[in-house]
């Protein structure tokens, strides 16, 4: 039987604020994302979780904490555990806490426009809810929709960051990007422009603009105006 390391948020609560570990050898040995640790080293989770000491439970030693803030490289390793959890295997939905149901349509509808690659039984497996609902909130049919806002799932704490990126990376995989071509964004073949002929001949010079004869100008307008018969007057 596997070991596994008992309330891992909690540990995880206890080694940030008692030791000098990173967040990836915390999150490693606790079996969650780095950016849960982190979040919990700012206090935007984990508020109203008690830490626990993994000395006092038998699951890490201290000459196995010392290793670690000594060599950012190392990996906790679990002492041999004095009470073996069993794995469980979880069938169907997952199940989301009385406290927490009301925030799964905003966490739908951030997985819907975030991650459209998603299919629904991914989007079920997440956050605990059911087909239906999830094309409600597709087609803006749920009965609450006009108040709905997208928030993200790991926030929440309706799942975890782990689990989400495993869903998005295997959907991924089953629908390969498609590409689009279109004839207006492409460039022309090379042998449709190669018979192109460029005139290399440089612009013959323009010629010099004759010179106006101002004194010409105005005798000719000065002949023209006493050719002008005079009207007669009455």
């Amino acid at each position: 039987m596997a070991q596994q390391l008992l309330m891992p948020k909690a540990t995880a609560v206890w080694l940030v604020d008692n030791t000098a570990l990173t967040f990836e050898q915390i999150a490693q040995f606790c079996k969650l994302h780095t950016l849960e640790v982190k979040a919990i080293a700012d206090g935007e989770s984990a508020q109203g979780i008690k830490g626990l000491d993994p000395i006092q439970t038998g699951q890490l030693s201290r000459d196995e904490i010392a290793k670690g803030e000594a060599d950012t490289a190392h990996k906790l390793k679990l002492s041999s555990p004095k009470v073996h959890v069993p794995e469980l295997k979880r069938k169907g939905p997952r199940y989301t806490p009385v406290s927490k149901r009301q925030d799964r349509p905003n966490a739908i509808l951030w997985l819907v426009r975030n991650h459209p690659e998603l299919r629904d039984a991914q989007i079920s497996r997440l956050v605990g809810t059911t087909k239906s609902t999830i094309e409600q909130i597709r087609e803006r049919t749920h009965w609450n929709s006009a108040n709905l806002t997208p928030l993200d799932p790991v926030t929440l704490g309706l799942c975890t960051q782990i689990d989400l990126d495993i869903e998005v990376e295997k959907a991924a995989k089953e629908r390969p990007s498609e590409v689009i071509s279109r004839e207006d964004e492409t460039l022309l073949p090379a042998k449709e422009t190669e018979g192109f002929a460029f005139d290399t001949t440089p612009p013959a010079p323009k010629k010099e603009e004759d010179e106006i004869d101002a004194d010409a100008v105005f005798a000719k307008l000065n002949s023209l105006k006493t050719d002008t018969p005079e009207e007669p007057t009455e």
